[in-house]
């Protein structure tokens, strides 16, 4: 079946933004729509989702670019040294995120913080905003009978640190759609693009978010910042990164199944094999954007990491990261990672169950496709 979607320009007038953010939203908005259209398996849910989360993310944009002209200052927010979480997923990042976000010195936009922006958060009341209830209220309700199994894989929750690519969407220049729905069209063409104006719309986040809630450090996460590593450092020339390793074959059956949960209500019926082959793919061109980066750039101040290391003593290899890059390990930031993992230990959830076969793969087609990674960071997996 094909659904119609509105034109670009209709939902532009639809959320008026300023003349510089409206003119570079429309290309990636524009490509969006168009691959939307192209996807014939998506089912009414599929679309619904589809145009709900087009409207959110400009309602969004809309939000921070009304705040930020009602109150100037937002602009003056220095944003220095931000620390960039890498790496495939399933590799701990999101745990090292979570984790390192449990030190009262490090700041991570939080998932009711992105959700609904407006008014800019206030460290006040980071605890007692009504946003944060009706956050995880709303996620219960849109989730319905999927939350159970993604929790089982992704933490989710208001006071949840959020990954960048939910605000990157609110640019249109971000692969995060492609989670959601088969979006070839669109993939190809993110994978051309600049992409200095999605971190020109990060930082106007974290000014947002920061300015009545600031912190000592930025921490932030989303592995589709190893593809646009050159305009992340032209807006953020002072950005640090840590790296976290794990062997692929470990990981591309886990995220494969995450998004077979994620897609699932999108489509009548899911190809699994098509979807093995699509994220082993997608995820090699991350992976490859990555490496060629830092070959180039040998200066990169990046901290490499075993994900087995953080998994099995994550104080003392969080604090070696702090070391490297001059970061202060005091003893509210180890009673922060300690008192984190205390609430959240391991299968919280319950267990998951996926194998390679389940999306068509092999060991060995993981392997071929990420030798020059495995080759390259053997000392790490």
């Amino acid at each position: 079946m094909t659904f119609g979607f509105p034109e670009a320009d209709a939902l532009l007038a639809r959320y008026p933004l300023p003349d510089y953010l409206r003119d570079n939203v429309r290309p990636g908005l524009e490509q969006l729509l168009a691959s939307m259209a192209e996807d014939r398996a998506l089912n009414a849910n599929g679309h619904a989702r589809a145009l709900h989360i087009i409207a959110d993310d400009l309602s969004r944009l809309k939000a921070i670019a009304d705040d930020r002209a009602r109150y100037p200052e937002i602009a003056d927010v220095e944003i220095r040294q931000p620390l960039f979480i890498l790496g495939l997923p399933r590799c701990g990042t999101s745990f090292l995120h979570a984790l390192m976000e449990g030190d009262p010195q490090v700041r991570t936009p939080l998932m009711w913080e992105v959700a609904e922006p407006s008014p800019p958060p206030e460290a006040a009341t980071a605890d007692t905003d009504p946003r944060i209830a009706r956050f995880d209220e709303h996620l219960r309700a849109q989730l319905g009978g999927d939350a159970d199994e993604l929790l089982k894989a992704h933490p989710l929750g208001a006071r949840i640190p959020q990954e960048c690519g939910s605000f990157m969407t609110t640019a249109f220049q971000s692969s995060n759609p492609c989670m959601f729905q088969h979006l070839p069209r669109f993939y190809d063409w993110f994978k051309g693009i600049d992409a200095t104006f999605r971190y020109e719309v990060h930082k106007m986040w974290l000014q947002h978010l920061g300015w009545r809630h600031p912190g000592r450090h930025w921490v932030l996460k989303i592995q589709e910042h190893m593809y646009k590593l050159p305009a992340l450092r032209r807006v953020y020339p002072d950005a640090l990164f840590i790296q976290p390793h794990r062997d692929p074959t470990t990981v591309i059956a886990s995220i494969s199944q995450l998004i077979s949960v994620i897609r699932g209500p999108s489509y009548d019926q899911l190809d699994l094999h098509a979807l093995g082959a699509e994220f082993l793919q997608l995820w090699w061109d991350g992976v490859k954007c990555c490496m060629d980066y830092r070959k180039a750039h040998t200066d990169l101040p990046i901290y490499d990491m075993r994900y087995k290391d953080l998994v099995a003593d994550p104080v003392s290899t969080i604090r070696a990261a702090y070391d490297h890059f001059g970061w202060d390990f005091t003893p509210d930031s180890e009673a922060g990672i300690v008192g984190w993992l205390r609430e959240n230990p391991a299968g919280k959830h319950g267990p998951r169950s996926y194998t390679l076969a389940d999306y068509g793969l092999t060991a060995e087609q993981v392997s071929d496709r990420f030798a020059d990674y495995i080759e390259t960071y053997h000392a790490y997996l």
